[in-house]
């Protein structure tokens, strides 16, 4: 029996890269060589920011526990400075650290916290 599941995970792995690596191979493959139209090119660079931003504001405003949506909580707290911040300088390096002292200063401190939402 451990060979047949042997066997079914590697089958199953292969797929999962193959899965994976088509969309990325298929689009490189066929457009390499020619030159989009401006509009599309515009187009497809907001692809990642849509992409980013659905990752994260599920993150930051869902309650993990109960599925609520909670929009003061700490985490949305900490990610407002923290995105002006990083609209202000354009340092990814530094806005890691901000968000990461803000996250850290409110979770230690948490009157802040309180403060800035019934203050």
């Amino acid at each position: 029996m451990n060979g047949i599941a042997n066997s079914h995970t590697i089958i199953l792995i292969f797929f999962m890269c193959a899965v994976t690596y088509l969309p990325r191979l298929l689009p490189l493959f066929f457009l390499s060589g020619r030159r989009l139209p401006l509009w599309m090119e515009e187009w497809l660079g907001f692809i990642p920011i849509a992409i980013l931003s659905a990752i994260i504001t599920p993150l930051l405003i869902v309650n993990g526990d109960t599925g609520h949506v909670v929009f003061l909580n700490r985490e949305v707290v900490v990610a407002i400075p923290t995105f002006v911040f990083a609209l202000r300088t354009k340092s990814i390096g530094f806005t890691v650290l901000i968000g990461m002292a803000l996250y850290w200063l409110l979770g230690r401190f948490p009157v802040l916290y309180v403060m800035k939402i019934y203050g």
